[in-house]
């Protein structure tokens, strides 16, 4: 005869529940971030290859395509989800739509074309080394348009940046200027779409959430895109391309970019910005790095000491050392009575978070190294 099982008290039955929901939430969380790694980076090495390898070279009929997709994408999730609900509780009138969404929409769509023109003439390991450096022009950005006071440890974090990515510039063995320039203006617009957006929306009461605003920009954009594809690229549009590789391919790529979107959303909800930005610094060195292995990119050592030096001043503008040194603060205890146990204990700490970071990003260096082909057999386009 089977002892019938005994009911837990209350309290725990509680505390049994909440661990439940936890590790149900780490386990969502987990699987979002590893989505939106797949997503992200699935879409750039799939745009360089139908730009690059399979012969297709119109990036501003891509991105158009991508924004049409997108346009579509999201209508449909307004009429049979309820993701986009939030819009209608938007008090957004035809006048703040003109002179906030439109221009935000421009400025989206010149730098989705811009990047995606950069990657024709540079490869993705560079673009992603020069892309490290976007932050620090959205700080230079705010400080031009009053949203942010300019401080000493951010200027310091600029220039270490900069050095940074002036390295990786000079130690890239296929320098091209004009992809060059496109990705740094690509970045400049995207600073300027992220500033217009704080401070022509969120500082007047319009919190748009990300999906949300896409579904006001991404008509503006296609609009726009397409316009500029109607005079530079559609007359010389080659079809035989297009056919060979069908459109069930292009169709793939645009619903794998619109689901970089849904993926960093859901991501976002179930972490926090600061575990969002160090996966996005992870994302990008893993994309170097299989970039470097797909397309035999030779990354010569001052290229990648440059990145590491970008990297160093990534952490410290991200996280600042003292978040650093107090994410360490599980692992080491910080009292036990005695002052001087404490300062020990600290020193430890800092000298821990030390040794990480400069080990995280020296490690990522060498592995870069070491997984790039030091006779490249793929050169950009000039």
């Amino acid at each position: 005869m089977e002892a019938s099982k005994q009911p837990l008290p209350r309290g725990e039955e509680k505390i049994v529940v909440e661990d439940g929901l936890q590790q149900k939430t780490r386990r969502q969380a987990i699987f979002y971030m590893l989505a939106w790694i797949v997503c992200s980076n699935g879409t750039i090495l799939f745009n360089k290859w139908i730009m690059d390898s399979a012969g297709f070279k119109f990036p501003i009929s891509l991105t158009c395509g991508h924004l049409i997709f997108t346009s579509l994408a999201t209508q449909l999730l307004a009429r049979t989800t309820r993701r986009l609900d939030s819009r209608r509780r938007l008090p957004l009138t035809r006048r703040t739509y003109i002179r906030a969404i439109v221009p935000i929409g421009i400025f989206y769509s010149a730098s989705l074309m811009l990047s995606n023109i950069s990657y024709l003439h540079l490869s993705v390991a560079f673009i992603q080394m020069l892309k490290a450096a976007s932050p620090i022009a959205t700080l230079l950005m705010s400080w031009a348009w009053g949203l942010a006071d300019p401080s000493l440890t951010a200027f310091l974090n600029i220039i270490v940046i900069v050095i940074g990515a002036a390295l990786s510039s000079l130690g890239d063995v296929s320098f091209s200027v004009y992809g060059f320039s496109t990705q740094v203006a690509a970045i400049v617009f995207e600073a300027v779409r992220i500033v217009m957006i704080q401070h022509l929306l969120s500082d007047r009461g319009f919190h748009i959430e990300p999906l949300v605003g896409l579904y006001y920009y991404a008509p503006i954009c296609a609009v726009f895109t397409f316009l500029f594809a109607l005079k530079t690229e559609f007359p010389l549009l080659d079809f035989q391309v297009i056919q060979s590789l069908g459109f069930s391919v292009f169709f793939l790529n645009a619903a794998i970019a619109f689901m970089v979107n849904v993926t960093s959303v859901l991501a976002i909800k179930k972490t926090s910005g600061l575990v969002m930005t160090l996966t996005g610094i992870t994302k990008n060195v893993i994309l170097i790095i299989i970039s470097a292995a797909i397309w035999q990119t030779y990354i010569s050592p001052l290229q990648a000491a440059g990145y590491t030096i970008t990297l160093i001043g990534l952490f410290q503008y991200s996280f600042g050392f003292e978040n650093l040194v107090k994410s360490t603060a599980i692992y080491i205890p910080l009292r036990r009575g005695r002052q001087g146990f404490f300062a020990k204990g600290d020193v430890l700490r800092k000298l821990i978070s030390t040794v990480f970071v400069v080990g995280t990003v020296v490690g990522t260096a060498a592995v870069i190294v070491l997984c790039s082909d030091p006779s490249p057999s793929w050169r950009p386009l000039h």
